[in-house]
């Protein structure tokens, strides 16, 4: 689970069912040891929120991707890199290809990606959302 994890006591079933669907939804504790592994959700139902939450940021960035149209000149380079930098930042630097002044995003690739993350964080929500209803 990772340098920062901390177990339940054994017969702690929730808390170990917890971890489990923590686990499975790709919440782990990794990290340096020096500043945690971030927010842990503490619930099924904290869980789910702290998902919806990541899925409205992921929609948000395939957004600005679908409509992305590429600046023409250093004008506009500018001005796209003062608005926009967190969605620019927020990509994988495989998709970007070129210079730092003739930089080129593939916009096709961008928008797969952004297409498999909101996937992956719905078959997350089904997974947890069916845990619930099975318990």
């Amino acid at each position: 689970m990772g340098f920062d994890f901390e177990s339940p006591k054994k017969p702690d079933t929730k808390a170990w069912n917890h971890m489990e669907s923590l686990y499975e939804t790709g919440i782990t504790f990794h990290s340096c040891g020096c500043t945690g592994p971030g927010y842990i959700p503490r619930d099924k139902n904290k869980l789910i929120e702290f998902l919806n939450e990541k899925k409205v940021i992921y929609v948000e960035n395939l957004r600005f991707w679908t409509t992305r149209l590429e600046p023409k000149n250093e004008s506009e380079k500018s001005k796209d890199w003062d608005k926009n930098s967190h969605f620019l930042f927020s990509l994988p630097r495989e998709f970007t290809t070129g210079t730092k002044k003739k930089r080129y995003t593939d916009l096709k690739k961008a928008v797969e990606y952004w297409t498999e993350r909101i996937n992956e964080i719905d078959s997350r929500i089904i997974k947890i959302t069916n845990k619930i209803r099975h318990s």
